[in-house]
C-alpha cells in the first residue's frame, strides 16, 4: 500500500516537473564566496549569491544579468528588520529559483533569449546595488555594501566567460529595475569594450509623488536610504553635481543622462507604487483605499480620478526619456508590478499587448533592431488585453 502511494506521488512530481519545463527551468543558488575578502557582502555580512543557467549554441556569448527586487531599507531598524531574512543574509536564500519568461530556457516561449546565459543575482543589501560604507558597527554587524555585490558578481561572470561577451543586458524587478537604472551606464564599463551591451529595467521607475494626504513621503524616504547605505558616491555625478542625492535616486532625474541603450518595461498603474507610495497605509488610516488597491475595477469615482492623476505624474516623469532614439518603453495600462519575470505578461497566448505587441516580442525587436518600440498606452480601461493580474506582495514585499 505504502510503495503504491509512493508510487503515485512520484509520478505526480514527474508530471509537475515536466509541466515546469515547458516554460523554464529550476537553477541552483550559487554562494560567492571569496567576495567576503572584498568586502562585498550582505547585510548580514554573508557571502552575496546568484543563480546561474548556462548559454549554449549561438547563445554561448551571449548574457542575460538581471537583478532580484525586493524594496529597500532606510535607517538602522528598517536594516536590521531585514538582516536575518533572505533579503539581508545569504544564509536564508535556500531555496532554487524557477527561471521563467525572460530567463527561460524554452524557445517558445523566450524566443530571443532562451539560450543566452541567464542570471540572477540575488538582493540582499537594502539600497538597490547601491550602499558602500566601509564601517561596521559591531553593536548591529549591518554592512552597506551594495555596490561592491554588484561589482563582484559582475568580475564573477567576467571569470566565467563574460569578457567574451557578444550581447549582454542587464535588467531586474522593482528595487532591482531601479538598479538597472542606476547601474547601467556601470555595467556597460565594465564589459568588453565591443560587445553590445543594453539595459531592461522591468517595474523600477519609481517617481517623485504626493501621496494622497498630500505628504512627500517617497522623497524623504529614499533620502535615508541613500544616507543610510552611503549611496550618494554610487549615484550618477551627473545628477549628484546638480542636486540632492536623495533625488538622484529617483530615475526621473537621472534618465536623461544615461548613454547607454535602456528599455522601460512599466504599469502606467504600477501597483506597488500605488499600494506603498501613493496610497499608502498611513496615509490612509481609515482604510478607504483597501478595495481599491486590491483591484482597480473596485475603485470609487473620486479614487479612480486620483489613480489617473498618478498615471499623469507618471507619464510626465518618463517624458525625459523621449528624446531617444535608442531607448525603448513598453508602458502599458495594466494594474500589476513587474512583468519580465513571469510567463503569462511576458510571452504568452493571452499576454498583454501594445500596438498588437506582446512584451517579450517588444523587447527582442528592440534589442536586435529589427523595429523600434516606443509605446505608451491609452488610460485603463482601454486596453482589454490587460487582464488585471492581482499584485503578489509575497513575491514583491513593500517597504
Amino acid at each position: 500500500m505504502g510503495s503504491a502511494r509512493l508510487t503515485i506521488w512520484t509520478n505526480l512530481l514527474v508530471c509537475v516537473l515536466l509541466l515546469l519545463k515547458t516554460e523554464g527551468g529550476i537553477v541552483p543558488l550559487i554562494r560567492l564566496e571569496k567576495a567576503v575578502s572584498k568586502g562585498a557582502v550582505c547585510l548580514d555580512g554573508t557571502p552575496p549569491a546568484y543563480h546561474f543557467d548556462e548559454g549554449s549554441g549561438e547563445g554561448v556569448n551571449n548574457w542575460i544579468v538581471f537583478l532580484e527586487g525586493g524594496g529597500w531599507c532606510n535607517n538602522v531598524t528598517d536594516c536590521l528588520l531585514r538582516k536575518d531574512t533572505r533579503r539581508g543574509s545569504s544564509d536564508q536564500m535556500t531555496e532554487p529559483r524557477f527561471f521563467n519568461g525572460f530567463l527561460s530556457e524554452n524557445q517558445k516561449f523566450n524566443p530571443d533569449f532562451y539560450n543566452w546565459n541567464r542570471i540572477l543575482v540575488r538582493y540582499c543589501d537594502g539600497a538597490s546595488f547601491t550602499g558602500d560604507v566601509e564601517e561596521v558597527d559591531p553593536a548591529t554587524n549591518l554592512h552597506f555594501r551594495g555596490a561592491r555585490v554588484f561589482v563582484a558578481v559582475i568580475e564573477e561572470l567576467l571569470a566565467k566567460g563574460m569578457q567574451n561577451a557578444e550581447n549582454a543586458i542587464l535588467s531586474g524587478c522593482s528595487a532591482g529595475g531601479l538598479a538597472t537604472i542606476l547601474q547601467c551606464d556601470h555595467f556597460k564599463s565594465l564589459l568588453p569594450a565591443e560587445a553590445k551591451v543594453k539595459c531592461v529595467p522591468d517595474a523600477g521607475y519609481f517617481i517623485n509623488v504626493k501621496d494622497t494626504s498630500g505628504t512627500q513621503y517617497i522623497e524623504e524616504y529614499y533620502n535615508e536610504v541613500v544616507a543610510t547605505h552611503g549611496s550618494a558616491k554610487n549615484l550618477p555625478p551627473s545628477c549628484t553635481s546638480r542636486r540632492s542625492p536623495g533625488l538622484c535616486f529617483f530615475p526621473q532625474y537621472v534618465a536623461s543622462e544615461i548613454s547607454t541603450p535602456i528599455f522601460y518595461v512599466n504599469a502606467a498603474y504600477d501597483t506597488w507604487q500605488i499600494h506603498n507610495i501613493f496610497a499608502r497605509g498611513s496615509a490612509d488610516p481609515h482604510g478607504i483605499w483597501h478595495n481599491c488597491k486590491l483591484d482597480i475595477n473596485n475603485c470609487s469615482p473620486d479614487q479612480l480620478t486620483a489613480i489617473q492623476g498618478f498615471r499623469t505624474e507618471f507619464i510626465k516623469a518618463l517624458s525625459v526619456t523621449e528624446n531617444s532614439r535608442s531607448e525603448g518603453m513598453f508602458i502599458d495600462s495594466c494594474y500589476v508590478h513587474c512583468q519580465t519575470e513571469t510567463q503569462e505578461s511576458w510571452l504568452s497566448s493571452d499576454s498583454p499587448q501594445l500596438a498588437n505587441t506582446k512584451l517579450g516580442k517588444a523587447v527582442g525587436d528592440w534589442f536586435y533592431e529589427r523595429s523600434p518600440f516606443q509605446k505608451i498606452d491609452c488610460s485603463f480601461p482601454c486596453n482589454p488585453t490587460c487582464r488585471n493580474l492581482a499584485f503578489d506582495q509575497q513575491a514583491h514585499p513593500g517597504i
